[in-house]
């Protein structure tokens, strides 16, 4: 089974980002691309930098969570999802996700990673006979915009953190 959202990326290094912040601005710009995805305005990508409390080090999962939740409140739901199945799911029902690959803090330095410290918008999967295929955007680079890759599931498990970011259904009541 395959499901690949349609999703547009944006590039943490376009113009649009201030020039001190496109280093470690991944994460700033995974929420705003999910959040474009779902037609909520967003500030910009430096007011949203610092709203997140993102510095030059990067973005943890709990500032990401705690931040996301301050600023949208209740219209959209914001947590850890923990297991694949629900990865999936998210996935089937339209919704992306944040994932955060994290060689560092998962203590897993020499493990070979598709990414050693990157916030990435999660759009898709497929299941293969031996793996299952995530299919995430690289947010970019300097002089390329982002690029969808498919990426181990099995090989990078172990670093890996998805963060739900999705509008709460209101029941018309």
């Amino acid at each position: 089974m395959k499901v690949l959202l349609p999703f547009q990326a944006m590039n943490q290094y376009a113009d649009q980002v201030p020039a001190s912040y496109r280093a470690s601005a991944c994460g700033p710009i995974t929420a705003a691309s999910i959040l474009r995805y779902h037609k909520e305005l967003t500030p910009g990508i430096g007011q949203l930098y610092r709203f997140l409390g993102t510095t030059s080090l990067g973005l943890s999962a709990f500032c990401f969570i705690r931040q996301l939740r301050k600023w949208l409140g209740p219209r959209y739901e914001i947590k850890r999802v923990r297991s694949i199945g629900q990865v999936k799911q998210e996935l089937d029902a339209g919704n992306p996700l944040a994932v955060k690959f994290d060689r560092y803090f998962s203590l897993r330095w020499r493990q070979q990673t598709t990414f050693a410290y990157h916030w990435v918008p999660l759009i898709g999967y497929e299941e293969t006979e031996d793996d299952l295929l995530l299919y995430v955007h690289d947010n970019g680079q300097k002089n390329r915009p982002s690029n969808l890759r498919a990426v181990s599931f099995r090989k990078n498990r172990s670093v890996l953190s998805f963060i739900r970011i999705s509008p709460v259904q209101r029941s018309n009541e």
